[in-house]
């Protein structure tokens, strides 16, 4: 019995680790790799590449996860690799995910790792710029691999790091299917109990975590409404079936859908058209208009509703004046959807990690993501991580897509920490 009792004890002292003592490792080898986290990231920035060319972030990711002893698959949805970490213990498989491509945008930040690289895109010469963070989320989720691989024997689960190539699309005629999409194609989600994701977000000030239950941000489709009609003289517009004026009241009609059938005390939608394009002279009466835009709907049955409307109000507006209207919506992402039982169960975490003053509950955001993929094959939350110098006016700073995005590398600790807390407490709990 001697003998057994301080094997006893060292079982109990094993349990006692429990949690707390976990995200205490979490916490001193976040803080211990920041700087490494901040280099991997100015060197991503500084060698920005497009959707689906990301070759040389690919291969960075590829030969750090191998370093730490992971399985590594490459060349997934073309140029997304993904790290598998079995655990000591058994447990569920969580994922985590970070998109690696930039934007046809030319810095104009001030900053010495500043990007300077041109490329040819839709038939115009651009430069190319990481101008919505996603070199942050590359490095930041490099920074968890690194943390969770020297903590694996601790782990209660497989944990498996999804680095995503063309979030932001891709410029090809010939690609239907790109990024999340293709990766979920792909069986990058078979067996995956939980997925978590984090995108930083310029207007929200580091320390800070920004999330929301349910549908979060908006699903994205494109729209084209063709007019046909007849085409006249513009001095006898009478021998007209005139598609400018016909989409003139098209485009008033489509707002109130808006305004008379969306519920906007549930969550808000928008029907832009961006671009209407028809006739070449001051008076010939064209015989078609051609609009193009972008819809943008919260679920699944408001996105089925609202295409619905906009179909009946062009077709029958067409009509009414003797002409004819075809209207092709094509889906791009759906919406995304955290999880409510995950996101009610992970609110503590969150709160947590930053502190609860620090953590917003945010309004439904109309911008789009292709996470929403995954979170439709396994519950999943979506956040996003402040990347704002503290004080800072969030209507004067620069947002995402434009070639003065500013983000702040204070806040990489805090995204990754959040990163591993989460997971850490979905093992726990399952």
């Amino acid at each position: 019995m001697k003998k057994a009792i301080p094997i006893l004890l060292c079982m109990m002292s094993h349990l006692a680790l429990g949690q707390s003592d976990l995200k205490s490792t979490v916490d001193e080898k976040t803080s211990s790799i920041e700087d490494q986290v901040i280099e991997w990231r100015r060197d991503f920035h500084q060698h920005p590449e497009l959707g689906n060319q990301e070759t040389r972030t690919a291969k960075i990711v590829a030969d750090h996860l191998r370093s730490l002893g992971m399985e590594v698959q490459e060349e997934v949805a073309v140029t997304g690799v993904v790290g598998i970490l079995k655990g000591g213990q058994p447990g569920p498989t969580v994922a985590l995910r970070a998109d690696m491509d930039a934007l046809p945008v030319t810095e104009r930040t001030d900053v010495p790792f500043k990007s300077t690289v041109r490329t040819e895109y839709n038939g115009q010469e651009t430069g190319v710029m990481h101008a919505c963070g996603h070199d942050t989320h590359v490095a930041m989720l490099m920074g968890v691999a690194k943390v969770f691989a020297e903590m694996k024997d601790e782990l209660k689960g497989t944990v498996k790091f999804i680095f995503q190539p063309a979030e932001e699309g891709v410029f090809s005629p010939d690609v239907e299917t790109w990024g999340a999409k293709q990766m979920v194609e792909g069986g990058v989600m078979e067996g995956v109990d939980a997925i978590f994701g984090l995108h930083i977000n310029s207007q929200t000030e580091v320390g800070k975590i920004r999330y929301r239950s349910g549908p979060a941000m908006a699903a994205v489709d494109n729209l084209k409404i063709l007019v046909k009609g007849r085409q006249a003289h513009g001095a006898a517009p009478w021998a007209s079936v005139d598609p400018i004026v016909t989409s003139a009241q098209i485009v008033t009609g489509l707002q109130t859908i808006l305004s008379r059938n969306v519920n906007i005390t549930e969550s808000p939608a928008v029907v832009t058209i961006g671009a209407i394009k028809g006739g070449v002279r001051q008076n010939i009466i064209p015989e078609e208009v051609e609009m193009i835009g972008t819809v943008r709907t919260f679920g699944d049955d408001q996105q089925e509703l609202v295409h619905k409307r906009i179909a009946e109000i062009a077709e029958k507006i067409a009509e009414s004046a003797g002409a004819k209207a075809e209207v092709t919506i094509e889906k791009i992402y759906p919406s995304t959807v955290n999880d409510p039982d995950l996101t009610s169960r992970m609110e503590a975490t969150l709160k947590e990690v930053a502190g609860e003053e620090n953590v917003i509950y945010s309004d439904p955001i109309t911008g789009a993501e292709d996470f929403s993929y995954y979170q439709r094959e396994a519950p999943g939350l979506f956040f996003f991580l402040g990347g704002m110098p503290k004080g800072a006016d969030p209507t004067e700073v620069a947002s995402h897509h434009t070639p003065d995005l500013y983000l702040d590398e204070g806040g990489f600790v805090l995204g990754m920490r959040t990163l591993a807390y989460l997971t850490l407490e979905f093992m726990e709990q399952n």
